[in-house]
């Protein structure tokens, strides 16, 4: 009698929960075994899948409503049953970044569910600078500050369309500018690294009032045009940095301080040129417009960088640095 009796007692409070509590299709589910005991699990996902560990994981292939069953230790009266709801998986894309300032690189990625290997293809739509485009993936900038620059994935799946768009705020940033003159004015041209913005009109003169290079400053010693005639044969203009002297003479040119390992920039005339210490670069202007380089920085001046054209403004006779960001 007391042993009848102490089966009876017997008691086994099954139940699981799961999480997350709303999951999608394709997303890890985490089954949790909340069973006062029991050595052996049975669970039934409701899709034909099953298993037997005590605390297992799940995913979904598909979306809809699936009858979860725990048995334990292969007792019927021991059961717990629940519905699960898996909801359908949207396509969509996003960045690891949170906010958006103009002229910074950027990359997107797509999130796309495809349990059947279907085919896919992706269309990027935007209104602003693409950088690259490798399938799901987009790495663009930003040229202008905007409320709500937006972007179009267009996804074909299966032989089905669909267009997901997202907006984002994108905010301006201050950075140092060049400015140009001209025979129709003063422009400028705020520069974000190897990127710039379109030049435009400027009344703020002051630093291509004062620009000239035919005289500079350098080491406790003044450095004049003339003086350099004899070094530098046809001299034109000059500026220093790095005990490296960079001058118009036929052609763009850098040397040694003292004359030694002369080497060309450029053929082509130079009209006007200058030195951007803070960004460490050369500017110089051609009938074709404005070009721009790194500090040469080898011992024999031999440069591997390629000049890059800044912009097509003509009729340049001053180039300024203006470091101040604005």
């Amino acid at each position: 009698m007391i042993g009848c009796a102490l089966i009876a007692c017997k008691r086994n409070n099954v139940s699981f929960t799961y999480s997350p509590s709303s999951p999608k299709a394709g997303e890890t589910v985490t089954f949790i075994n909340h069973s006062s005991s029991g050595e052996d699990w049975s669970w039934s996902f409701g899709d034909g899948a099953t298993s037997a560990s005590k605390a297992p994981q799940h995913v979904y292939k598909q979306p809809g409503t699936y009858h979860v069953t725990l048995m334990v230790d292969n007792n019927k009266s021991w059961r717990a049953a629940e519905d699960i709801t898996v909801y359908d998986t949207v396509p969509s894309f996003s960045c690891a970044d949170t906010a958006f300032v103009v002229y910074k690189d950027y990359t997107f990625k797509a999130s796309v569910y495809n349990p059947y290997n279907y085919k896919i293809t992706y269309e990027w739509i935007l209104q602003d600078s693409l950088v690259s485009v490798d399938g799901g993936v987009l790495k663009c900038y930003f040229t202008h500050p905007e409320d709500s620059a937006r972007i179009t994935l267009r996804l074909t799946v299966n032989g089905e369309s669909l267009d997901i768009k997202r907006a984002f705020y994108i905010k301006d940033r201050k950075t140092n500018s060049m400015l140009f003159r001209t025979n129709s004015g003063d422009y400028r041209q705020r520069v974000f690294g190897d990127r710039a913005e379109g030049y435009q009109p400027t009344t703020d003169s002051e630093l291509l009032d004062i620009e000239q290079d035919v005289e500079q400053w350098y080491n406790d010693s003044t450095f004049r045009l003339a003086d350099l005639a004899a070094t530098f044969p046809g001299i034109q203009g000059f500026k220093i940095a790095n005990r490296k002297i960079y001058y118009r003479a036929n052609g763009l040119w850098v040397a040694n301080i003292d004359g030694a390992y002369k080497v060309q920039i450029d053929d082509k005339p130079c009209v006007a040129m200058t030195l951007d210490n803070a960004d460490s670069r050369i500017y110089w202007a051609t009938a074709e417009g404005v070009w721009h380089m790194p500090f040469v920085g080898s011992d024999n001046n031999k440069f591997i960088t390629t000049p890059t054209l800044l912009n097509e403004l003509k009729n340049v006779t001053k180039i300024a640095a203006d470091a101040e960001p604005r």
